[in-house]
């Protein structure tokens, strides 16, 4: 059942949604080499619950923290650990929060340190993927519109589509249906309306689409040990565009800041 959400629900998840960038601005100032994804994890938390919200994902089906930290050839659903980034790595760091009853949800990846070019351009065609995709979700158009945007631009640079994880619907529930896969054909699948409230959000491998799950029963990571990125947008279909109600600015004023 897909639920059309009103102008009013549609300003609180932009409220929840906001929140999420800005608690990701808040990580952004702490990702460095040496730094471990629990103490992220613990400034994510701290920052959601003074700002009058509750971190969506912990204990959500049992997940044990506020943040998704997935690092290098993780693809998403990584537990902090402990262990120390290291200059070169990259983390995608996925966010949840719970405000007024609805869920915001936006993910980034972030370089640690001075990353290699290849590690660069698979994080620029990611973000690209995620733009393509978004300005998919139209009224009218339909589910496979946005993943074929978001699977052409990948493969075209020589990259994998995660399919087994796909983006979804949000409202009061952090899963919704429609489900919105990063694959897919123009023209196929469910017809976007007006009021639906997607979490569009490209998991692009650098090497192959395979994946598999981590013996933790949480953690996915690439079949090949390569490389993967992650972002993620909260957006709501219009009659004649999309409009986006999370924001990556905050984040990018950190990174810019910090050169």
């Amino acid at each position: 059942m897909v639920y059309l959400k009103t102008e009013e629900e549609i300003e609180l998840i932009r409220e929840s949604s906001l929140l999420v960038g800005k608690t990701l601005a808040e990580v952004a100032k702490w990702v460095e080499p040496g730094v471990t994804p629990l103490e992220l994890d613990r400034v994510a938390e701290t920052y959601i619950r003074d700002h009058g919200a509750v971190p969506g994902f912990k204990g959500y089906n049992g997940f044990p923290n506020t943040l998704c930290t997935s690092v290098n050839d993780q693809v998403v659903h990584g537990i902090p650990s402990n262990s120390p980034l290291q200059n070169g790595d990259i983390i995608s760091v996925d966010c949840g929060v719970i405000k007024n009853e609805f869920y915001g949800d936006v993910a980034y990846t972030f370089p640690v340190g001075l990353i290699n070019d290849k590690l660069r351009h698979l994080l620029e065609t990611t973000k690209e993927c995620l733009e393509l995709g978004v300005k998919e979700a139209i009224a009218g158009n339909r589910i496979g519109d946005i993943g074929q945007a978001v699977q052409a631009h990948a493969e075209a640079k020589g990259y994998g589509v995660v399919r087994e994880l796909v983006g979804h619907g949000l409202g009061k529930s952090l899963h919704e249906a429609p489900e919105v896969p990063n694959y897919g054909k123009k023209g196929k699948g469910l017809k976007l309306k007006k009021g639906m409230v997607l979490a569009i959000e490209p998991m692009i491998n650098m090497g192959k689409r395979h994946i598999k799950q981590d013996k933790d029963g949480w953690t996915i990571v690439t079949a090949d040990s390569k490389p993967s990125a992650h972002y993620e947008h909260n957006v709501v279909v219009r009659e004649s565009n999309v409009e986006v109600l999370s924001s990556h600015k905050y984040i990018e004023e950190v990174l810019n800041k910090k050169g």
